[in-house]
């Protein structure tokens, strides 16, 4: 015990220190201590390092203030720093720029409204990012690889829409789930002179092409959808809406979305089976039950139906569907086209059309009165339109009328979905004529 410290100190070896006023750690300078430094004759280390010292008790001088601040600010003149107002709305000015331009604008109301319509107008070069594909990605694609690479075995040019419109459809479908499948549809045609709806569900929608398709897969010798027919009867002369009828009644739950894998099987093996035959001029019939339809005609009239039926879905679920390709639209055309003098003439049959005056009959295969129709837009042409028998030929030395519309105008009317007297169409001539075949383009469609 020192009585001038209150308390015992010790040193390393166990020994008591003297408590004095520290003589012996500066004596002991010819020994080791065994807890130095390493080096023969140095002192021990502190246990706890001492505290450092402030440079104002060191007697030295501070440093200068502009010394620990950093470089002076960019000073530029006035119409420098207006020059570089585009600059800075595009975010490509420097640091030390950005810094000085941005003091600028504090100070000058000028460049200040300047600054702000600039980066208006950034802001509307910037497109909105969609998070939803481009419905037209995978066709670009896939022309570019088949551009590189011709398939080994090509699908036919009548084939391509039917191929193309179903996959689409499919990728429609793809993320649907249980909500989506079970969504409403109101199913829509024309009929004699009213039109006619019919209510189902997505589901049913696929249901009901997988029906349809069925009649060109029965054509080509594949699998009916609907099973086995009757062994007693040759033919299937069911319509596709009987077809339909038949398919949902004998589910005996509603459909749901297990009906979208033999839907795309079936449409895989439509288009497989064309291209492997080669394709051909497709003459092979194909039976609608009341008439028949080449099978280059029949995949056109399936991939249509597909297309319109993967609006209606579409517009059931709230999401935003484009029209054909160019090309493909306007081979849809073309045969809505070519079957309109026959839907004129089944019209006239049933008393819901105008006869032909008996002074303007022609003979098959000869120029009678004809109306030209006018498709615009990037699918569209002109068609000569005969007029009083479906044998006749179109003439423009026989033409009465005109009529011009858009072309997806004109598909939408020829599926029923638009009425005829609500047809966006410019007309000239004839009027009868005219009511005629845009009531006979709404009778070509079905459910």
């Amino acid at each position: 015990m020192n009585g001038t410290d209150g308390f015992e100190s010790y040193d390393g070896d166990g020994e008591e220190d003297d408590g004095g006023t520290g003589a012996n750690t500066g004596a002991n300078t010819g020994g080791s201590t065994g807890a130095g430094d390493g080096i023969g004759g140095g002192a021990p280390a502190p246990r706890i390092p001492l505290p450092r010292a402030s440079v104002e008790d060191t007697g030295l001088p501070l440093p200068a203030l502009e010394n620990l601040t950093g470089p002076a600010p960019l000073r530029l003149e006035h119409p420098v720093l207006k020059a570089l107002l585009g600059a800075w709305a595009l975010a490509a000015c420097s640091t030390e720029e950005t810094a000085a331009v941005e003091e600028h604008l504090g100070d000058c109301g000028a460049c200040a409204d300047e600054a702000r319509r600039l980066r208006e107008a950034v802001g509307l070069l910037q497109r909105p990012e969609s998070l939803d594909l481009d419905p037209g990605l995978r066709t670009r694609v896939l022309e570019n690889c088949l551009d590189r690479r011709p398939p080994r075995i090509p699908v036919p040019a009548w084939a391509a829409s039917y191929d193309a419109e179903t996959a689409r459809l499919d990728a429609l479908l793809q993320d649907f789930g249980d909500a989506e499948w079970h969504a409403p549809v109101r199913l829509r045609w024309y009929r004699g002179d009213g039109s006619r709806t019919r209510r189902t569900t997505v589901a049913g929608v696929i249901a009901h092409l997988l029906a349809v398709d069925g009649l060109v897969a029965v054509a080509l010798g594949l699998d009916d959808p609907l099973g086995p027919g009757d062994p007693d009867k040759r033919d299937d002369t069911r319509t596709p809406a009987e077809r339909t009828e038949a398919y949902w009644e004998a589910a005996h739950f509603p459909h749901t979305r297990s009906v979208r894998g033999p839907w795309r099987e079936q449409t895989h093996a439509l288009v497989r089976t064309v291209s492997f035959t080669g394709g051909g001029p497709g003459t092979m019939p194909v039976s609608y039950g009341p008439f028949d339809l080449p099978l280059r005609d029949a995949m056109l009239d399936r991939a249509f139906e597909c297309w319109v039926h993967a609006e209606d879905i579409a517009t059931a679920v709230d999401y935003p569907y484009a029209p054909p390709a160019p090309r493909h639209l306007r081979g849809m055309i073309d045969l809505a086209a070519r079957l309109l003098p026959q839907a004129l003439a089944a019209r006239r049959r049933a008393g819901l059309a105008a006869p032909a005056p008996s002074r303007h009959l022609v003979t098959a295969g000869q120029p009678g009165r004809s109306l030209r129709l006018e498709i615009e837009g990037e699918g569209g042409g002109q068609w000569l339109i005969p007029l009083d028998s479906p044998g006749a030929v179109g003439s423009a030395d026989h033409e009465v009328a005109h009529v011009a519309l858009d072309d997806v105008e004109f598909c939408r009317l020829a599926a029923g979905h638009v009425p005829p007297e609500e047809a966006a169409a410019g007309q000239l001539g004839d009027r009868d004529a005219i009511r005629d075949v845009l009531f006979a383009a709404a009778s070509l469609s079905r459910m």
